[in-house]
């Protein structure tokens, strides 16, 4: 009768697979004479790129049998979470499509196709440098039409095209949008994700972001987690500010809705208002302003209402009840746009982070760089897709 062995020798880079014994003769002996005797299938051996305890993290991991062909290979950690590969066409090695990550323990199981197996396992080491991930937009949050997907890295990223390939948008109407980068305002390295046009009301987004494991490139170091986030396209609102006429105009769902007499900031040198794209970054209410953070000296000092970010340099909307004679009539702040109380706060309620605002007209001082806020809208299509380190392909979400 036959029996079959199965061994595993853990921590090493060969894995003993199943050995079948040879077949026993009878008592007598007679009746087997002349049968070819049964020879033993050789060990399965296995070699794996990685072994030890402290493996080296950010680099796959590569399962090769020496004879034979594999029929599966499972990878996983300590909380039954596979890392995902797969047996290439000749069946000889198995690859994993993701790196193994820092501080990280790994069971390998692998089968060939005379199901011989066996195990072995290899602990990842920790990371020299950790880069992490700031996200704009917080899970569960309704934003504007004009909102895109912003990520912030902690340290550099010269690696661009092996995280932008981690990196996915899905949306519930498969809006087209591209990846960009660009230098944050706080000189970090940053990608965007911007629709090709604004999104349309009510679409549904998440974004997936299967970053453990993978190397920033040089002075960066390896990401340690994977990151995610889902969110809400709320109300079409569309706002624009004329330095002309001095007025801001709401629309919603292309209609208008109101029109607020403003004073926007001083033509002609630092206190001019900013002009272009921009978009409504954050509503943060009633907060302090001091003209010496925004290199203004000694203008003002204040506590503010309703007030709402649109660059990271310092321009906001906000109530400007001491400046109400000016509103409609000149442009005179310090480059915010300002208005009186009442409309403030009926616009501050209303308002969306991710609202698009739009300021044209003559006295402004030109465009913000695209990182002093969300810029990206005064770009061309053309122009914000060649900003994507995957040879400008745009992204179908």
């Amino acid at each position: 009768m036959s029996r079959t062995r199965r061994t595993a020798i853990a921590g090493t880079a060969f894995l003993a697979a199943a050995l079948t014994a040879c077949s026993g003769g009878s008592e007598g002996g007679s009746d087997d004479k002349g049968k070819a005797e049964s020879k033993p299938k050789a060990p399965m051996a296995v070699s794996v790129n990685l072994t030890g305890d402290q493996v080296k993290a950010g680099q796959p991991v590569t399962v090769t049998v020496a004879e034979g062909k594999l029929a599966q290979v499972k990878v996983t950690d300590a909380k039954g979470a596979e890392l995902p590969g797969k047996i290439a066409d000749d069946g000889k090695t198995w690859t994993s499509e993701r790196n193994a990550p820092p501080g990280a323990e790994y069971k390998v199981e692998a089968q060939n196709t005379d199901s011989q197996s066996a195990t072995t396992q290899f602990k990842t080491g920790p990371a020299d440098k950790v880069n992490k991930v700031a996200i704009n937009i917080s899970k569960g949050s309704t934003v504007g039409v004009a909102m895109p997907v912003s990520l912030v890295f902690d340290n550099p990223v010269t690696n661009k095209a092996e995280v932008e390939k981690q990196l996915k948008v899905t949306t519930s109407d498969n809006t087209e949008g591209s990846w960009g980068w660009i230098k944050d305002h706080s000189g970090k390295d940053r990608v965007d994700w911007r629709p090709k046009d604004f999104w349309k009301s009510g679409t549904d987004v998440k974004v997936d972001m299967k970053l453990n494991g993978v190397d920033s490139g040089k002075g960066g170091g390896l990401f340690a987690r994977d990151y995610n986030t889902e969110f809400k396209i709320g109300k079409d609102r569309r706002v624009q500010v004329s330095l002309d006429t001095k007025k801001l105009t709401v629309t919603e769902d292309g209609q208008t809705q109101k029109t607020i007499p403003i004073s926007a900031g001083t033509p002609g040198g630092k206190k001019a208002s900013w002009s272009g794209k921009m978009v409504i970054m954050s509503k943060e209410g009633t907060i302090r302003m001091d003209s010496q953070t925004v290199g203004l000296d000694n203008a003002y000092d204040k506590m503010v209402d309703y007030s709402m970010r649109i660059t990271w340099s310092g321009m906001y909307a906000h109530a400007a009840p001491w400046n109400e004679a000016n509103f409609g009539r000149s442009n005179s702040s310090s480059g915010c746009v300002g208005m009186s109380d009442a409309n403030a706060k009926e616009f501050f309620a209303q308002s969306q982070i991710g609202d698009a605002f739009e300021v044209v007209g003559a006295g402004s001082k030109g465009n913000a760089d695209i990182g002093n806020g969300y810029g990206e809208w005064n770009l061309s299509w053309d122009e914000w897709k060649a900003k994507s380190a995957l040879s400008a392909a745009p992204q179908n979400g």
